[in-house]
Order: C-alpha cells, then structure tokens, then sequence
C-alpha cells in the first residue's frame, strides 16, 4: 500500500529595495534569511509575498495614491489574492519611518521591523485592527508570533 504524501507548501518571497542606500541600510539591521523566516512564520500558504524597502519619498507617494494620506507611513500592505491555499500581496516598508519609530519608542530596529514584517503578513492574509476585538486578535498573534522567534511583545511598555 503507497500513501500519498502531500506536497510541501511553496511560498516565494521576493525582496526589493527602491535603492542601494535602503538595501545597505536593511542589511545593516538584519539578513535576508532573516526576513524570510520571519515571513514565513506568519505566512503558511502557497504564493507570493513581496516584500519592498522604500525611502520617504516612495513611501509618501504611495500611501497619498492609495490611501489619500498626504505622508509615509511605517508599512502599507496590498493583498491581490488570498483564499484557504493561495496568498499574492505586495508590503510596503519605510525604512526612514521606521528608524525613527523604534528611536522614539526605544526599541531595537531589528525587533521593530520584525514586527512590522509580520504585522504586513497579517495585513495581507486579511487580518486588521479597526476595532478593539480586532486589534485584540491581530495583535495576540504578533506577540506569539515574535515570541516564538526570539522577539518580546512589541506592546509591553518599556
């Protein structure tokens, strides 16, 4: 007797930075390798997710287009496709946003952007917090899902 094995789930994340500056800069924080284990932890589905390191100027752009907010903001997520198997979304990051929310909030950008990361990955597969039962189990998997990367709650104060 054979058993049919399924297949493992393919989930391609692909990397981009708007220039060599931002990639410097995001490769000073942390790995490739890191960022895709990072999205993969929260993405267990087949698909693409594209992952883009913008500088302010993209960043504003982009949130003014689409969101009609004349300013960057941290990170902008638009998902194409999601269903049980499938996710297609492209998340936008700032890195000058982001630099300057850990510093103000005095966290490690690393841990910072972690978050975010896996706040985007949330975002895409149709998770959100505009209201407090939402926000309540948007955020329960972030901090289980930092924890279980090495990462403490983002919302504890410091």
């Amino acid at each position: 007797m054979t058993t049919k094995q399924s297949s493992p789930s393919k989930l391609e994340i692909d990397i981009q930075f708007a220039n060599a500056s931002i990639e410097d800069k995001v490769l000073a924080i942390t790995s490739l390798t890191a960022i895709k284990k990072w999205v993969k932890s929260a993405v267990q589905l087949n698909g693409l997710v594209t992952l883009r390191f913008v500088n302010k100027a993209e960043g504003k752009k982009l949130n003014f287009a689409f969101r009609n907010k004349d300013y960057a903001t941290n990170v902008l997520t638009f998902p194409y496709e999601l269903n049980k198997k499938t996710l297609a979304a492209d998340i936008i990051f700032c890195l000058p946003v982001i630099q300057k929310e850990s510093s103000e909030q005095g966290k490690a950008i690393k841990a910072h952007l972690a978050h975010l990361i896996i706040h985007g990955c949330l975002h895409a597969q149709g998770l959100d917090h505009e209201n407090d039962k939402e926000a309540k189990k948007m955020e329960g998997k972030e901090i289980i899902l930092l924890k279980s990367l090495g990462f403490t709650n983002p919302y504890s104060p410091i």
